[in-house]
């Protein structure tokens, strides 16, 4: 096993507890289980799973680095997040609410493909997750031995915690819907869900640059 157990068990349990707190993302997925159901919302799910992935792999190959050091590369990675957010959330405003018949029976086309997008990129454009990757999985990783399966194993399992639980919200987000199936109620929700990506965006914006 390239990482200690005495070093793994800590890692899941700091990653379990730091995933479980909404952050952008998880509003997103919830957002999206709320105003499309489950299916949708799925590939939102597994658009977190990719935008991880990749930003935990451009941290450790020095991305990370060039964030914390540089005001310029993180205010401007930092802008486009917030406003790729803030662009998400006026979308899910203004888009008109499907009918429940028509999402049970099968998503609009593209949709999908679509939530997929908007996920990845909201999650790859957090500099915020780019940097932390970068201060927190050294934590973790034994220099006795090599870095680079030390640091594949302690990505995969942090992105595979990260999917279990954007699965887990989505879960109870589309249970919820399904409990409130009147039009006024749904466009409440699905707002107050658009109101928090764009309250996220804006609030990314004033987030500080990591010392």
């Amino acid at each position: 096993m390239p990482v200690a157990l005495d070093s793994l068990i800590p890692f899941v349990l700091a990653s379990a507890l730091l995933l479980v707190i909404p952050g952008p993302t998880i509003v997103m997925v919830v957002s999206q289980a709320i105003a499309h159901g489950r299916r949708v919302a799925l590939a939102s799910v597994l658009g977190v799973g990719l935008g991880d992935l990749v930003a935990a792999s451009l941290s450790l190959t020095g991305v990370g680095t060039l964030l914390a050091a540089s005001a310029t590369g993180f205010a401007i990675l930092k802008t486009l997040g917030a406003a790729y957010l803030v662009f998400i959330g006026v979308k899910m405003w203004r888009a008109p609410l499907p009918t429940f018949e028509a999402v049970d029976a099968a998503p609009l086309a593209g949709t999908g493909r679509k939530v997929f997008r908007d996920s990845f990129l909201v999650t790859v454009f957090n500099p915020k997750g780019i940097v932390f990757f970068m201060a927190f999985v050294p934590q973790f990783i034994t220099p006795a031995h090599a870095f680079a399966p030390q640091a594949a194993m302690l990505v995969a399992t942090f992105v595979l915690l990260g999917i279990v639980n954007a699965y887990c919200y989505m879960r109870v987000a589309d249970r919820a819907r399904l409990a409130i199936r009147r039009p006024r109620v749904l466009r409440t929700t699905t707002r107050v869900g658009a109101g928090l990506l764009m309250t996220a965006g804006v609030a990314a914006l004033f987030a500080r640059r990591a010392a």
